[in-house]
């Protein structure tokens, strides 16, 4: 087996850049070779940010490095970044290179921050881990390098109706700026003020230094990320409360919300529990309402609209959009595939929580980080009524060959434009009804 893997959908981990430059006025620097961050940018799309993609300051290691270290490239770039780029924190990131050769690129951050200047380090060696991993690493490193300093001015667990959201990685979610929005919208309707810590809706590196003032923490995710949750509760003693994939939809975000709720008070939160219970009425009269107004169209198209789906994508994507479209679109789940990586020790779990979705159809998944081997599978597949496919900018031609309806909803999206748009909450399942039958509908003549 020559262990390659066609049509990736991560990257590798130095692809955690990427939640760098999510947080505002924070500046990747790269200690790797420089074709590093080109392929990041090319993967991704529109993701640069403040100075992210090609766009990073590096130290284009090169073979003088190899022979004789880059500490010394790596201590210039550091120091002319500090004069060209007005940034509020810089975090280097090592590439397979510098991670082989063993630059102690530690020392020199800590060199830096004794001189006052917020920098972080992390390991980001693309044969350590992939980008969904290396995301906790880079979380976890800002948390222990530059959010301790400021522990005396914002007392840990002191705010008890304020949370840190651990959601939605930056960009490897497409909906991700959306998706932390409406969260904080859900969230602050219950009555509680969340840390989103990345994107516009975040405060930047002050919300990061406010990290220890939360009473608990909020996981919203399969496996990725669980890492940040567990290090905040050993550091800080928050607790956290654990949602296994994307909420969309009315079901699943009322639960969402629910169990939220129950949590909350449970920590000594402040909660207007009338409050809260009318704010979640009113989001759930407000979604049904447009439900009931698609009624004429479905029973007008209902011949012509798509009667089942294959997704691929992450772990929780799947386990969320096919909760959603089995309960609430009445579009039937055939095989899925999950292509993100996910840790053969917790495909037990997901395949569980599938098969929790109906007791009258088996729901099949397929754990296959090859996502050129997943779409063979569904090539040899064939089910009665018309087709959809949700994945990525590759499964178009695939859907074409299907005679399948195609959304892109996972990187790499070459087809898609997306700014602000969710796909979380009952705004969020609205936005995928729209999504799904604009697609069908733009194939009537």
């Amino acid at each position: 087996m020559s262990g390659i893997i066609e049509q990736e959908r991560y990257t590798c981990a130095i692809g955690a850049l990427q939640s760098v430059v999510a947080i505002p006025k924070a500046v990747p620097i790269l200690h790797s070779g420089p074709g590093c961050g080109d392929m990041i940018s090319g993967f991704f799309e529109r993701s640069t940010g403040y100075a992210g993609g090609s766009t990073s300051p590096c130290t284009n290691f090169s073979e003088r490095e190899v022979v004789f270290g880059g500490i010394e490239r790596l201590r210039e770039i550091i120091e002319n970044t500090y004069k060209v780029l007005d940034t509020d924190l810089q975090v280097i990131l090592t590439g397979c290179t510098a991670g082989i050769v063993g630059d102690d690129v530690d020392a020199l951050a800590e060199e830096f921050r004794e001189k006052g200047k917020p920098i972080v380090s992390v390991e980001t060696a693309g044969f350590k881990c992939n980008n969904f991993e290396a995301h906790s690493l880079v979380v976890n490193a800002v948390i222990d390098q530059y959010v301790w300093q400021y522990e005396d001015e914002n007392p840990i667990r002191s705010e008890k109706n304020t949370v840190n959201l651990l959601a939605s990685l930056p960009y490897q979610d497409p909906f991700w700026k959306g998706n932390l929005r409406e969260y904080k919208r859900l969230l602050a309707g219950l009555g509680l003020r969340a840390h989103v810590l990345f994107g516009p809706e975040s405060g930047g590196v002050a919300e990061w230094q406010r990290i220890p003032r939360a009473n608990f923490n909020i996981l919203v995710s399969p496996w990725h990320g669980k890492p940040i949750a567990e290090h905040l509760s050993m550091i800080y003693g928050q607790p956290y409360t654990h949602f296994s994939h994307i909420p969309i939809g009315a079901n699943e975000t009322e639960r969402f919300l629910r169990q939220t709720l129950v949590f909350a008070i449970r920590q000594g939160a402040q909660i207007n529990e009338a409050a809260a219970e009318s704010f979640i009425k009113r989001e759930r009269e407000a979604y049904y309402e447009e439900i009931d107004n698609l009624a004429t169209f479905l029973l007008e198209f209902r011949y012509g609209l798509p009667n089942h789906v294959h997704i691929l994508h992450d772990a929780g994507y799947v386990t969320g959009l096919v909760k959603f479209l089995l309960h609430e679109v009445g579009i039937v789940p055939k095989e899925q595939f999950i292509v993100d990586n996910t840790p053969a020790e917790l495909w037990r779990q997901i395949e569980t929580e599938l098969k929790s979705v109906s007791n009258k159809r088996r729901i099949s998944v397929t754990f296959e980080p090859d996502a050129g081997k997943a779409q063979n599978i569904i090539r040899g597949l064939s089910h009665n009524g018309r087709g959809l496919i949700i994945g990525s900018g590759w499964d178009k031609e695939l859907a074409k060959e299907k005679g399948y309806d195609f959304l892109s909803a996972a990187v790499p999206t070459p087809y898609r434009l997306v700014m602000t748009t969710n796909y979380v909450g009952f705004s969020g399942g609205l936005r995928v009804i729209e999504d799904i039958y604009d697609t069908v509908l733009s194939t009537y003549q």
